[in-house]
């Protein structure tokens, strides 16, 4: 294997192909007209000892700087020479740690990454990971077969999928519901197994409850919440009366103030001016 990826590396260095250390590099074109190749740089999905991964080992394909207009029908077209496709997936950046994967919809989605994206292929046989890496290319994306849609047809396109249809909506959604409310179910149940019951260490998982179980409301107890908020809502009413009537206190307040104020320094000025200068 590491003689092989030092004679690809080679190979590559004397067609002026510029590939990273441990990747191949393939040449695509958008179509025939196109003159300059654009390059993926592909190989093959290792991860670090111990650790686990989303993709099958040996079967999964890695591929660098896929451009915009390549989608993953495109590259699954592209690769399929190489063998039967499994999948294919495109993301923003390589997946660096293992995640659950969420099944796709078809309505609720991310939006999609601008700019080149990394690949993830997974063929059914090992020997398609190795097929794929000995491609010389250069690869069409778009063909009088599978013609590739861009420009004003691509926008167009983009916007006539944008537009829902209601009822496979709603029969989305109420799939996921039903699995969403089985999912809480199972957990429920399983929570209600485990109460009390020690793990391998010998300790109880404890789970917090309310002490009293929500009943029911019946006719009387709605009727005394109705005269709650009805005692609730006069409080407030009176309560605001109080302010206003704080309100006019503290401002009759204020002008005896000023009112003793004025009368305090016309008697201060009278004494002054009544005041005799007796230095003995």
């Amino acid at each position: 294997m590491v003689a092989r990826r030092r004679k690809r590396a080679a190979r590559d260095a004397e067609e002026g192909i510029p590939s990273p250390p441990g990747y191949s590099a393939v040449p695509i074109k958008f179509s025939e007209e196109q003159k300059a190749s654009h390059y993926l740089y592909m190989r093959e999905h290792r991860v670090r000892d111990g650790a686990r991964s989303s993709w099958p080992l040996k079967r999964t394909l890695f591929v660098l700087n896929v451009p915009p207009y390549c989608t993953e029908e495109c590259l699954a077209r592209l690769l399929s020479p190489c063998g039967p496709v499994q999948s294919v997936e495109l993301q923003g950046k390589p997946e660096l740690t293992e995640s659950p994967k969420e099944p796709k919809s078809k309505f609720f989605h991310p939006k999609p990454v601008a700019g080149f994206q990394v690949a993830y292929v997974v063929f059914q046989k090992p020997k398609g990971v190795s097929a794929a890496l000995a491609l010389k290319g250069p690869l069409l994306v778009s063909t009088e077969s599978h013609p590739v849609k861009s420009g004003i047809h691509k926008w167009i396109s983009d916007y006539t999928d944008s537009v829902l249809d209601p009822e496979a909506l709603r029969v989305e959604v109420d799939t996921f519901m039903e699995a969403y409310d089985r999912k809480m179910a199972e957990e429920e149940a399983k929570a209600k197994e485990e109460e009390g019951v020690p793990d391998e260490e010998g300790w109880v998982k404890v789970t917090r409850r309310g002490r009293r179980p929500v009943l029911p409301r019946t006719e009387a107890a709605s009727l005394r919440v109705l005269e709650r908020e009805k005692r609730k809502r006069a409080r407030k009413e009176l309560l605001n009366f109080y302010a206003w009537q704080h309100r006019e206190t503290k401002m009759e307040h204020l002008a005896q103030l000023r009112k003793k104020f004025e009368e305090d320094k016309q008697r201060i000025e009278l004494m002054r001016a009544q005041r005799k200068f007796r230095p003995y």
